[in-house]
């Protein structure tokens, strides 16, 4: 009897230990996603940050394209407005971040469309400068968001294995939403010439 208790103590000590064990790591793999997303916001808010510099700089060469710069100017807005709460990455409020800077993306589309109306524009040195500062920025977000889905990725997989599963369901760890592509990137562009 008396080692029948020893085991159980043993049994119940290991999977206290095994617990805390899986508990830690998924705190650290939840705050990996939660630090990640900052980085992706991050660099959202960088190219946020461009947008007033190439408007002002257009606008000195194309007066009459208000219209364009009245878009893009609400596009940022509404893209630097909807903010996700990184506890609680859902699908749907991803999707809905993620559409609020695919205007703001299309909104900069029509602005950079402007400088072939501008032949002064397009030699204009602070113009192509804000330009290759906007496309290293796109690049940049696009990492970023590359690095959120693989850790959301490994935080995912990890509290859906065994025994993970049931601390993880225990202490509330969710999966966590990826970017994923747009409905109107899976039709390929026309190019005709």
């Amino acid at each position: 009897m008396k080692n029948l208790l020893y085991i159980l103590l043993i049994v119940a000590g290991a999977l206290s230990l095994s617990s805390c064990s899986g508990y830690n790591r998924m705190v650290e793999k939840q705050e990996a996603v939660t630090s990640q997303w900052a980085n992706v916001q991050n660099a959202y808010q960088r190219r946020a940050d461009l947008i007033p510099n190439l408007v002002n700089t257009v606008k000195g060469y194309a007066t009459h394209e208000q219209e364009t710069f009245t878009q893009v100017t609400e596009a940022r807005s509404r893209a630097t407005q909807t903010n996700i709460n990184p506890e609680n990455l859902t699908t749907e409020s991803l999707q809905e971040y993620q559409q609020a800077q695919n205007q703001l993306s299309q909104a900069l589309g029509r602005l950079l469309l402007i400088q072939e109306n501008y032949p002064e524009l397009k030699a204009n040195q602070n113009f192509l400068a804000l330009q290759d500062e906007l496309a290293g920025t796109e690049n940049r977000i696009s990492v970023e968001r590359n690095r959120f889905n693989q850790l959301a990725q490994d935080y995912n997989s990890y509290i859906r294995k065994f025994p993970q599963v049931i601390y993880a369901k225990w202490f509330k760890f969710e999966n966590k939403a990826y970017f994923e592509a747009l409905p109107e990137a899976q039709t390929a562009p026309q190019v005709q010439f």
